[in-house]
């Protein structure tokens, strides 16, 4: 028969378990890093009332105010008297301290805080610290215990969207949308993972008034897209390329229509690990950001992108609060992809972190590499740089990322197929064309370059003729001898990432272009 105890932790989350053991194990000061007041102070409230102890809560506007038991609580304004009045207070409690991180920059309070520490562990009475931002000062560090509170998991965010089915009464009439099966209710929820309780709720409400007049999982996606981009951290990419977009990567392609399913309950069943992520290195504007957001779309999972740029923050300890609520954000929104564009742009500078940034950039680099080292939450990765030799050698060893891709120029086959694909994204039928000519004029053309060519080409046909919708091999080959490809200017760089792909990365097309092609001259290129 189970005990009072495990009655109590079945009611929990996973958070409130593991704060009923930091309660339990009589850990003074715990500093919990929510923005869920609301929903955290619930928890507490069931393990006040389980215990029959008394839950106090306070802030500088309210002072304190009782949640459970019976508390004698005055009009106590000031954070000096509150932590006072805490030491004063008679019998077992739980005493919250709301937004209490924006006054343990005083010393006064601090070292009140460091005595309360000692002489609670004396009593039965417990001060929690609720805030959204974690704020502790060096004095504090081995006194607190520190909780970061999940957002909510896929039954919390079911029992609300049922809640709100039976307030609004939508169960059996039109306004129900797609709840109306159990198939859609599921996606209902997965569609609002990520988000805090209130916002979920939000969320739903918006969809129920929406034009729509019904529960809509795309209204619901809108509305979280606009929430995570309200961090700045975060993007919410809304990806419309398909994985045929992509012109070439062959080898990358299968690879990633292997993993599309792995993701399943009956994957895991089957043995199979959650697939981590791939590292796509290579030569710029080839195809490795484009494949990024088409992989978003063809596993129809969240694709968030992440600025490592924007995670460093100006104040102390910002920008490492930044990557962990980021990443906590990702494993939220599970399963999901995040997307690391340029990422030696954002970690190039970890060598000399100590002397440039006082180690700033180095902790946040030391934190995102162990999360994608430990990280069990179904969040694919998917980085890209253009310069190997500017990423840190730690982020390249095994078991970082599932397997690490060399994205090389296309090859001629491949110029085709991506001449074909960006013909028709501009409504030009590439039949009226000689593609086999077309691709032989840009020997050395990466896949954005040649979509330069039919854009250039187009501009020039509107100016000149626009009686004539079609493009003509005369203009595009007009626009090929304009520009002068990346692989020129970059002759050396490039052919150094090929020497370092032969023996370190998996190859992402059939077959890529042999060092010795590259030299390839601007004047032979011209003749053609």
């Amino acid at each position: 028969m189970p005990t009072s105890k495990e009655i109590l932790r079945q009611k929990l989350t996973r958070s409130g378990s593991e704060f009923l053991d930091l309660f339990t194990a009589r850990y003074p000061l715990i500093y919990v890093v929510s923005s869920e007041e609301v929903r955290v102070e619930e928890e507490m409230r069931r393990i006040a009332l389980a215990r029959e102890i008394k839950l106090v809560a306070w802030s500088i506007t309210r002072g304190f105010v009782q949640l459970a038991g019976t508390h004698k609580g005055g009009d106590v304004k000031d954070p000096i008297k509150a932590l006072e009045h805490i030491a004063g207070s008679e019998g077992a409690g739980l005493f919250v301290l709301r937004d209490f991180h924006a006054f343990v920059g005083d010393p006064k309070v601090v070292r009140m805080l460091r005595d309360l520490s000692t002489e609670l562990r004396k009593t039965r009475k417990n001060v929690i610290l609720l805030s959204p931002v974690m704020k502790i000062p060096p004095e504090l560090e081995k006194d607190a215990a520190v909780l970061d509170w999940d957002l909510p998991a896929r039954d919390e965010i079911r029992q609300l969207l049922d809640e709100l089915i039976r307030d609004h009464e939508l169960e059996g009439s039109e306004h129900i949308g797609d709840a109306a099966t159990e198939d859609g209710r599921r996606h209902l929820v997965d569609a609002a993972l990520g988000l805090t309780l209130l916002e979920a709720r939000n969320a739903y409400s918006k969809s129920i008034v929406s034009p729509l007049k019904r529960l809509d999982v795309r209204t619901v996606l809108s509305e979280k897209k606009h929430i995570i981009r309200k961090s700045g951290i975060l993007e919410y990419y809304e990806a419309q390329e398909a994985l045929g977009d992509v012109g070439g990567l062959e080898i990358l392609k299968t690879w990633l229509d292997r993993r599309e399913n792995a993701f399943t309950e009956e994957a895991r069943a089957f043995g199979l690990p959650v697939p981590k992520g791939i590292l796509l290195i290579g030569v710029p504007g080839c195809g490795k950001s484009l494949t990024a957001k088409a992989v978003g779309a063809a596993w129809k999972m969240p694709l968030l992108r992440l600025d490592v740029g924007k995670v460093m923050g100006g104040l102390v300890g910002s920008s490492e609060e930044n990557i962990r609520k980021a990443l906590k954000t990702a494993e939220a929104v599970a399963p999901a992809i995040l997307w690391l564009d340029e990422m030696e742009k954002g970690f190039s500078g970890t060598g000399s972190s100590n002397m440039s940034d006082g180690g700033t950039t180095s902790r946040v680099f030391g934190t995102f590499v162990t999360w994608l080292q430990e990280k069990t939450a179904p969040v694919f990765v998917i980085a890209t740089a253009n310069n190997v030799h500017q990423l840190p050698p730690e982020l390249l060893r095994k078991g970082r990322f599932d397997e690490i891709f060399f994205v090389d120029l296309p090859t001629i086959e491949e110029r085709k197929q991506i001449l074909d694909i960006h013909l028709r994204k501009k409504k030009r039928d590439p039949g009226q064309l000689n593609l086999g000519k077309l691709v032989e004029a840009m020997p050395e053309f990466s896949g954005s370059e040649i979509e330069q060519v039919v854009v250039s080409a187009l501009y020039e046909a509107f100016e000149h003729d626009r009686s004539h919708f079609e493009l003509t091999d005369e203009q595009l080959l007009a626009a090929a001898r304009e520009i002068v490809p990346l692989s020129v200017t970059m002759q050396e760089g490039i052919a150094a990432m090929r020497e370092w792909a032969r023996t370190r990365a998996r190859m992402a097309s059939n077959s890529q272009l042999a060092p010795q092609q590259l030299g390839i001259s601007i004047d032979r290129r011209l003749e053609v």
